[in-house]
């Protein structure tokens, strides 16, 4: 009887077989470089794909919880849509995230409070007219904090989960070409640490690899997870690559992969971070690339080593003009990072050149991008 294919309902059990920081001495940033040992899954994986991660949370944060709801851990409880009892220990550690408590909890805890100035303070927090303050209140609060401000109201193992939202798995570009190292996944993860409430807080997954994990031992979950994302079909096309940060993962993997296959189409890369000294993320493999010829440019944007910020959008209008012959003779044009400003102020770059070296009005240039994302041109992974 064969096996069950790995998927996302079925996930491999991976080793990290390497955890470093590519950050250097003196930079705010932890970002790490991770290589994943995915050998005898039969999992395959396309450049541009992502790997997809079930993350576990802190023992500290579930025993605190745990205590707060006066639970000894061992309580049994299911899951939705599970069919087997597993103990509410188990499931604060895999199965629930304890951050983003909801309007809809706080609902459920003011049902819940029986001290009379709890109450009070619950209905004014629910005020109609209070949706700012009510949504600040929930960013920064996690749902031991809720509960601990409000400790009239007892739960049973079952009503508390009952409140809570899946822990679901964290998508991470992948890094690394399938040529190359067919048998390990590499992700270039920024590892997330703030303070609210006086409280040390951390990303679930980046710090679940960064810091619980153990190496070289069999016990991640994790799957493929298939992209639109990916390199030409033919490799005598140049491609343009737009990766600030974190976002340069996916163009490592196509570098790789060009250099695999021989490719002789040319690449260039857009890339920035706030420091040289200390945020230059791969800068040894890149520099190689460059000097061997596997890497035909490389405009590098430090937002914080001079007064001005500068970002990848200034780096491309900086090299409008070569940008558009690129683009205007064949060349792809790739996007991967932050939605909510990079992308759109890249896309801005983007419409502006258009206009002035292809002689495009505004409508002109808007129709010309649009077609490039249908042939499949322009494509953004962005998050």
């Amino acid at each position: 009887m064969s096996k069950a294919p790995y998927d996302k309902k079925n996930p491999f059990s991976a080793s990290v077989s390497e955890n470093r920081l590519l950050n250097k001495e003196g930079s705010i940033k932890e970002t790490r470089h991770f290589s994943l040992n995915i050998a005898g899954s039969d999992l395959v994986y396309s450049c541009g794909d992502s790997l997809g991660v079930f993350p576990a949370n802190r023992v500290e944060e579930v025993d605190e919880l745990l205590s707060v709801l006066k639970l000894n851990g061992d309580e049994k409880i299911l899951v939705p849509r599970e069919t087997e009892e597993i103990s509410i220990k188990q499931a604060l550690t895999n199965k629930f995230a304890l951050a983003g408590p909801t309007k809809k909890f706080l609902n459920t805890v003011l049902e819940k409070v029986t001290d009379a100035a709890e109450k009070e303070s619950l209905e004014n927090l629910l005020k109609p007219d209070l949706e700012d303050v009510l949504k600040d209140y929930l960013f920064n609060r996690h749902f031991v904090d809720i509960l601990k401000e409000y400790p009239s109201a007892k739960f049973s193992a079952q009503e508390f989960v009952g409140s809570l939202r899946k822990l679901v798995p964290r998508l991470y570009s992948i890094a690394s070409s399938p040529t190359q190292f067919p048998h390990d996944v590499h992700l270039t993860i920024a590892i997330v640490r703030y303070n609210t409430l006086e409280k040390e807080r951390v990303g679930v997954a980046s710090t679940y690899l960064a810091d619980r994990v153990s190496l070289n031992e069999p016990d991640v979950p994790v799957f493929v997870a298939k992209s639109h994302f990916g390199l030409p079909e033919d490799d005598s096309k140049d491609i343009i690559m737009v990766g600030p940060g974190t976002g340069v993962a996916p163009f490592r993997s196509f570098l790789q992969e060009r250099i695999a296959r021989k490719a002789s189409g040319r690449s260039w890369l857009f890339f920035g971070d706030q420091h040289k000294n200390t945020d230059y993320l791969y800068e040894e493999e890149f520099e190689a690339m460059l000097v061997d010829g596997n890497l035909n440019r490389i405009s590098l944007a430090w937002s914080r080593d001079q007064g001005k910020k500068v970002y990848v959008q200034n780096k491309m209008l900086e090299e409008k003009e070569e940008l558009w012959n690129w683009i205007s003779n064949g060349a792809y044009f790739y996007v991967c990072g932050d939605k909510s400003r990079m992308a759109p102020d890249v896309d801005a770059a983007l419409h502006q050149v258009a206009q002035e070296f292809g002689k495009m009005s505004e409508e002109e240039a808007v129709t010309y991008i649009k077609a490039l994302k249908k042939e499949k041109r322009y494509l953004r992974d962005v998050y």
